[in-house]
């Protein structure tokens, strides 16, 4: 399928891209304007959730080398949370590759109004506590599978999939959030990576808006990950609800 690049769209996807990398290294959402913005240019559905995948993966390389650099990544339990999230983003990835479009739209829609509703009502399911102390994967039933859907659900649409991530690091194993955000960025990526070569298999992949895409949200990360390591534990609470609502609303409309 041929695309008209014009200087209005490169522009869009430039901007969008820009403040998608932002959103989503400090919490998540992004793919809200990034997927729309894809289908503006006359992209199917199918087109831009995998196009989307191109700069996602650029910009949690970016974000990880970030959070690396100023020691805020935990790695003392990788493979642990690795595994269930590939496993997930596997199967998550084929699932979107061969389902309809339409199932896109209600999966986003309950998941991102489920968690908006725990966020509010019950915060400390999700947010640790200053005093606790991080959790492993092993013998964690609870987070192995939360773990496990996070990576599904990544694979599957992509859209959100930081909330989602953010609950089950945080709400499972208990890491603050700026380590929880370090390692949802490594999640993200590795089951990103995935998805991109099932999509890339199945030539689903638009490389010319994809990379337009991916320099911009490269950028975006920086910005969010010198954010995330300065902003208020207060502040990204209410923040995180917010942008759930608005993933809720996009999914909805």
């Amino acid at each position: 399928m041929e695309l008209e690049l014009t200087p209005l769209f490169i522009s869009i996807l430039a901007i969008t891209g820009l403040i998608s990398g932002v959103i989503n290294t400090i919490a998540g959402g992004g793919s809200n304007l990034t997927l729309p913005a894809l289908m503006m240019m006359g992209m199917p559905a199918d087109a831009a959730n995998a196009t989307n995948r191109v700069g996602v993966f650029m910009q949690s390389l970016a974000a990880i080398q970030g959070f690396s650099a100023h020691g805020k990544m935990p790695t003392h339990d990788l493979k642990g949370i690795m595994i269930p999230l590939c496993i997930g983003g596997l199967v998550g990835s084929i699932s979107a590759s061969f389902m309809p479009v339409s199932f896109l739209k209600p999966v986003l829609l309950f998941t991102m109004l489920s968690l908006s509703a725990v966020i509010l009502i019950r915060p400390s399911t999700v947010f640790p506590g200053p005093d606790e102390t991080s959790k492993l994967v092993k013998g964690n039933v609870q987070a192995w599978w939360m773990l496990l859907f996070a990576g599904w659900y990544g694979g599957f649409v992509q859209a959100g999939v930081g909330f989602i991530l953010i609950a089950a690091i945080g709400g499972t194993l208990r890491y603050d959030l700026v380590r929880t955000n370090a390692l949802k960025v490594l999640a993200a990526g590795a089951f990103t990576l995935i998805a991109l070569v099932v999509f890339i298999w199945r030539d689903q992949v638009m490389w010319v808006p994809g990379l337009i895409l991916a320099a911009s949200t490269v950028v975006g990360a920086k910005i969010g990950v010198k954010l995330s390591l300065n902003v208020d534990p207060k502040f990204m609470k209410w923040f995180l609800f917010v942008m759930t609502l608005a993933a809720s609303a996009a999914a909805f409309l």
